[in-house]
């Protein structure tokens, strides 16, 4: 799993340590934003300005997108068991 966050790098292991993840690798935009213009999901203006938009992709071996979800607020959370069902039919 690739965690890409707009926080510091100290704070997305911490998540990670709170949450119990493993096999995670983190990537911090703190100093790059450049992923978040690439895949349009950077938050260009208002109170989260800078921030990234809550997003899950699922990518496969191939490099095909098995589910992407963008959500509509930064508030909400991407319906997970939906991007573990594709991992699941991609390895079926």
């Amino acid at each position: 799993m690739l965690m890409i966050s707009a926080d510091l790098p100290f704070a997305l292991q911490r998540f990670c340590g709170d949450h119990k993840l493993r096999n995670v690798f983190t990537l911090s935009l703190m100093n790059q934003s450049r992923f978040a213009l690439d895949y349009g999901v950077l938050i260009a203006d208002g109170p989260w300005n800078g921030l990234c938009a809550r997003a899950c992709i699922v990518i496969g071996h191939d490099d095909r997108i098995l589910h992407s979800e963008l959500c509509e607020n930064i508030e909400d959370e991407p319906d997970y068991q939906a991007a573990l069902a594709a991992l699941d039919s991609a390895a079926a």
